[in-house]
């Protein structure tokens, strides 16, 4: 059993030690003319080509049997790539569930003059095996995780897997709860006509655009996608576009060679520096029905000389399906922005406690468990003091300090973690817990708690509704609990704790409302 927690700023990753992978696969390409845009910059799709590509191999390399991209996560460019500049990619497997496995790709830069290199993208690639000759499905052989990096993403996989299974559901949650209020780009008389954007365009699939099982490179109807969608931006802003990211790739099925693949883009919506553009690609065989086969939206910005974002106009959507778009894409940026804020951003650069809704829980609960599975594969704790069994270990980094408590119990881990995970009973063999109450019932892996602990201070202070000073001042919590049972061989059972706010629930007098970051596993 092994209670964590941290108090102060995080540091960048460690260095990983070198290990042979043998999911590994590598990739580079000096980027020509031919692979450019205006800009005399990559084409994204070509780099999304060369991304799709080196992850099918990694894909295979473990499979030992064909394999087809069935999604691509949210992608965030960070920097563009020149010509003559090198492109390096780097994929491995990071996880197998049963008929299909996660890919994490590595895209760096390098400038062969000034030997720098620098970060592109990081993604997140999920890949399916075909059915054999007979329909049956290949089951895949778990990955045996060795590095300290590789032990993290193979337990963060599982908690991403659950990001993907809710993308959808999340959009829809905002707009039906109304939390996205009504722009007043309808009635505004400058604003771009939305039909002005729309762009449609048909690509016949050949041979070199099938991969190496004869169906389409789904590499290559991405790139197909990029293309039309930075036409309907650029429709939109008469301007060249950057594209900045991509929402996650669904393939929802196959295309083959001989198939007619209709694009279809339009701006769903302009913000102030950026526009989101849908696409819409399907497949037909010459007079047959079309099949919807992927769907995405695309981000774009217009830099000016000094690279920073420019103001574009913007848009009026059509009636009823683009005004539908045009929601669906403010629900988007919400989303964005919540996942960049939570996710993306140093433990640091957060307030621990971050206001919660059900459209950033998800994002919340991921980053609750994966900072804690991030945290416990440390291989650089320190053993401080040992008494009647009890190890505290500490971790400092820069000015971040984590304590870590192990000690072993006779009981079964699964027992184990029905008395910890149950917070409700806690205030009875946990003097500190002088009250335990269930706010809500989030799903049956995510709570949200009230507790009530003794104050640590002498008097009320940090907060608007402190006591008067005196003994017996107490200190309350709003917390998210996550608790995760091991979805597969090696995972930990997890309990991890961390403040959030609710304004339902602000502090009240007579109590501290602290704040707190903890975790437990085993």
């Amino acid at each position: 059993m092994c209670p964590i927690c941290t108090v102060g700023e995080e540091e960048e990753e460690e260095e990983e030690e070198e290990s042979f992978n043998r999911t590994e696969v590598k990739m580079s390409q000096i980027v020509m003319p031919c692979h450019s845009n205006h800009r005399q910059e990559l084409s994204v799709g070509q780099l999304l080509k060369w991304m799709d590509s080196t992850a099918c191999l990694s894909a295979e390399r473990h499979a030992v049997s064909p394999c087809v991209t069935a999604s691509m996560d949210d992608i965030h460019f960070e920097h563009t790539i020149s010509v003559g500049q090198v492109v390096n990619i780097k994929a491995k497997v990071n996880r197998a569930f049963n008929t299909s496995m996660e890919v994490g790709i590595q895209v760096s830069c390098e400038d062969l003059f000034s030997d720098r290199h620098w970060r592109v993208c990081l993604a997140y690639a999920t890949f399916v095996t075909q059915r054999t000759n007979t329909g049956k499905k290949v089951i895949l052989k778990p990955i045996v995780p060795h590095t300290q990096k590789e032990q993290v993403e193979y337990s963060v996989a599982a908690e991403r897997r659950r990001v993907r299974m809710v993308h959808d559901d999340i959009i829809k949650e905002l707009l039906s709860n109304g939390s996205i209020q009504q722009a007043d780009n309808l009635t505004v008389g400058n604003a771009v006509p939305a039909e002005r954007t729309r762009v449609e365009s048909v690509e016949l699939v050949l041979p070199p655009h099938a991969n190496h099982q004869v169906n389409t490179f789904g590499g290559q109807i991405m790139a197909w996608m990029v293309n039309v969608a930075t036409i309907a931006a650029s429709r939109l802003c008469q301007a060249h576009p950057t594209l900045r990211s991509i929402d996650m790739f669904t393939f929802r099925g196959p295309s083959q060679i001989g198939d007619r693949l209709l694009l279809r883009a339009i701006v769903n919506n302009a913000f102030k520096n950026s526009i989101e553009v849908g696409v819409r690609a399907e497949a037909y065989h010459e007079e047959g029905h079309n099949r919807h086969i992927n769907s995405a939206f695309m981000t774009f910005e217009v830099l000016d000389n000094h690279g920073k974002p420019c103001t574009l106009p913007r848009i009026r959507p059509e009636p009823l399906e683009g005004e539908r778009r045009f929601q669906e894409a403010i629900a988007r940026k919400k989303i964005r922005l919540d996942r960049k804020y939570i996710i993306s951003r140093k433990q640091s650069e957060v307030p621990l406690s971050v206001p919660w809704d059900p459209t950033n829980q998800v994002y919340l609960s991921y980053n609750n468990v994966s900072a804690l599975k991030m945290l416990a594969a440390r291989n650089n704790w320190r053993l401080s003091s040992e008494k009647d069994k009890v190890r505290l270990y500490t971790l400092e980094q820069k000015s971040m300090l984590s304590f870590r408590v192990e000690s072993e119990v006779d009981v079964p881990a699964h027992r184990a973690f029905c008395l910890l995970a149950e917070l409700g009973n806690r205030p009875s063999w946990d003097r500190h817990y002088q009250k335990c109450e269930l706010i809500h019932r989030v799903d049956d892996d995510d709570f949200l708690y009230r507790v009530v602990t003794p104050s640590v201070h002498r008097r009320g202070v940090g907060s608007p509704t402190s006591a008067s000073q005196g003994e017996g001042i107490l200190q309350d919590f709003i917390l998210l609990a996550s608790k995760r049972k091991p979805c597969g061989s090696g995972d930990p059972y997890v309990i991890a704790l961390r403040s959030v706010s609710l304004p339902t629930h602000p502090p009240t007098e007579g109590y501290n409302r602290g704040e707190v970051l903890f975790w437990k596993g085993f």
